[in-house]
This record gives C-alpha cells, sequence and structure tokens, in this order.
C-alpha cells in the first residue's frame, strides 16, 4: 500500500509537471500564436492547390509526425474529405535501407527528393532543434522549393533558423516540449478544417 506521506510528496510532484506544462504551453503561444495560424493557411493552401503536408522526426517527434499526419487523412473534429498528409518516419523498409546502405542522416531527405513537390509543406520535428536527419530534409525542402516549418524547443538548435517558419516551445525539458508539440499538431488541423470546410 502506499502510504500517505509518499503519495501526498507524489502528488506534489504530478501537480509541478501540470504548472511547467501550462506555463509552457502558456509562453509559447504568447510567442508563436502568428506563426501557428500562418502555418496553418500554408498548409491549407497547399491542400486546396492539391500538394501534400511532409512530417518528420525522431522517436518521440516520430510518433508526433505519425498521429498529426492520421489526423488529416482521417478526420479531426468535423466530417469531411481526407487531406494529403504523410509521416515520414513509418516505413520501416526505407528508414532500415537507406540507414543501411548510406547514412540515418539521409532517412527524410530521400524520401523529400523522391515524393515533394514545390506546392508541398516540410514540417520537421525535433525537441533539441539540432536533429541531422531533419536538418538535412528540411535543407532538401527549400532546395526543392518547398515552405519548410519546425517544432522545435529549448533554444530552437539550429533547425530555428534554418527553415522559413519555426515554433520553438518555450521549455527545455523534452517531455513538456513534447506536450506543445503534439497540441500544436492538434491546432493546425482544426484550424485547417476550419477554414477548408465551415
Amino acid at each position: 500500500m502506499i502510504e500517505e506521506k509518499e503519495l501526498m510528496a507524489k502528488e506534489k510532484e504530478i501537480l509541478s509537471c501540470i504548472e511547467d506544462t501550462i506555463d509552457a504551453f502558456k509562453n509559447t503561444v504568447k510567442k508563436h500564436a502568428r506563426d501557428i495560424v500562418a502555418l496553418s493557411n500554408w498548409i491549407a493552401d497547399s491542400f486546396k492547390n492539391e500538394g501534400k503536408l511532409f512530417l518528420f522526426g525522431n522517436g518521440g517527434s516520430a510518433a508526433d509526425a505519425q498521429h498529426i499526419a492520421a489526423e488529416f487523412v482521417n478526420r479531426f473534429q468535423i466530417e469531411r474529405s481526407p487531406l494529403p498528409a504523410i509521416s515520414l518516419a513509418t516505413d520501416t523498409s526505407i528508414l532500415t535501407s537507406i540507414s543501411n546502405d548510406y547514412d540515418f542522416s539521409q532517412v527524410f531527405s530521400k524520401q523529400i527528393l523522391a515524393l515533394a513537390r514545390p506546392q508541398d509543406i516540410a514540417l520537421g520535428i525535433s525537441t533539441s532543434g539540432n536533429s541531422k536527419n531533419v536538418i538535412e530534409a528540411i535543407e532538401v525542402a527549400k532546395d526543392i522549393g518547398l515552405k519548410t516549418a519546425v517544432f522545435t524547443g529549448k533554444d530552437g538548435g539550429l533547425l530555428k533558423n534554418l527553415a522559413e517558419l519555426s515554433i520553438v516551445v518555450a521549455s527545455n525539458k523534452t517531455p513538456r516540449i513534447q506536450e506543445v508539440h503534439i497540441f500544436m499538431g492538434h491546432m493546425l488541423c482544426q484550424l485547417v478544417e476550419e477554414k477548408l470546410f465551415t
């Protein structure tokens, strides 16, 4: 059984984490509300022009890329037509063949080269802002002529000044950064749905 003293300490720890998350949400939205709206407009305009949204990242950020893509392709809050969003972190054959034959830094950039067109959007996700494969994919996307955006955290890393639009979560803690990233992904889905279908 959990003793009352231990329970009180853990409750205090949980509440502290919640406060950290709330601060990260508030401070990020205060700084980047305009950027979130701008990115949602880019995505909606791309979809209108038969473009696609490519999302990519590593680890938890790969899961976020997959999650956000699924919300666009299936549905978010309203019944509507599927929207063309693709996570580049899901095809194990592609990821492992590129990593094995070339280098892990190219797992996203080679897919961008193969699949992307200038009317598409590239959205990289990296809590540190320094993931080599995300950096390389953003560089390639820029070369092709895509609009580029990133979700990062901490000081924004190298990606902060590389992408055309950077949303940097106001936290140095990876769990808080990831929590805000998925919120921003959900906001993009909501804003795009509103623009295209209501």
